[in-house]
């Protein structure tokens, strides 16, 4: 059996509009089960138990040579039933967001609502070629400071922010030198086939929420039928002011918005 995925959990509360229930947060790639930590905080508020996972050849989480969103569906699915949580919501941004989307597909009865956080069911172009090669090419170099994996990420990516997001993959080791914790082989060998792909699978007719940022692209119009075909009761709510990482760019009202969403399913 493969090993199990690498997660934190809050621990369950009696106090609150969520008591009672729990809620299961997935992060995008190349991130960390610490992204949505501050949406996980308000739902703790509310007494929801919050577990948040480290998503395959991310942060702790094992590596895998096969990464596709069927596979990732089933790992999250084997998480849920290791830490018996009966009917958690289902929350994730970005790649979390699509693996989110076809765990509610796969396993319907697995969960009792569907968060999803800037990202449709469709497939995509590649766009993280530039940061495919950039991690690459920090992790082929002997990296002895942050500043010195930052300075070699600026050839290829330019946004100051991404690259203190994509640093926050560095690990100190015990001689003072830093490695990255992804597995940039399965990113890499998976990007195309599988990571840009859609989802698919009977429709999930239980309460689903999709979160658009006003200034990201991830989700457009034209992915409207799509989403309404597979989530037939789906809500899409944009948040202004906000592009892809709209939890982090305009985290009240995403929080905000989440727990309301919640209350309305499952809270008290």
């Amino acid at each position: 059996m493969a090993a199990p995925l690498n997660y934190s959990d809050s621990g369950s509360a009696e106090q609150g509009r969520l008591a009672g229930q729990s809620a299961l947060l997935m992060h995008g790639m190349f991130g960390s089960l610490s992204n949505l930590a501050a949406l996980g905080r308000a739902l703790q508020a509310e007494g929801c138990r919050v577990v948040a996972v480290d998503m395959p050849n991310h942060g702790d989480s094992p590596h895998r040579d096969e990464m596709s969103y069927p596979s990732m569906a089933a790992e999250v699915r084997a998480l849920i039933a290791q830490l018996q949580l009966h009917q958690p919501f289902v929350i994730g941004h970005s790649m979390g967001g699509k693996t989110a989307m076809q765990l509610a597909l796969s396993y319907p009865a697995a969960l009792a609502a569907l968060v999803v956080l800037d990202i449709s069911p469709v497939s995509y172009q590649p766009r993280h070629d530039p940061v495919i090669a950039g991690l690459q090419a920090v992790a082929a170099t002997p990296i002895s400071s942050r500043q010195q994996a930052d300075t070699l990420l600026q050839g290829f990516v330019d946004d100051t922010m991404t690259r203190a997001f994509l640093l926050k993959n560095l690990s100190r080791q015990a001689d003072g030198s830093y490695r990255l914790k992804l597995n940039l082989d399965a990113l890499a060998a998976n990007y195309y086939s599988e990571l840009a792909a859609a989802v698919s699978g009977p429709a999930y007719n239980g309460p689903a929420l999709f979160l658009k940022g006003e200034l990201s692209a991830y989700i457009q119009t034209k992915h409207r039928e799509q989403i309404e075909a597979l989530f037939p009761h789906a809500q899409l709510q944009i948040i202004a002011g906000a592009g892809h990482w709209l939890h982090a760019e305009q985290t009240t009202a995403v929080n905000t918005a989440v727990v309301q969403f919640l209350t309305g399913h499952g809270g008290r």
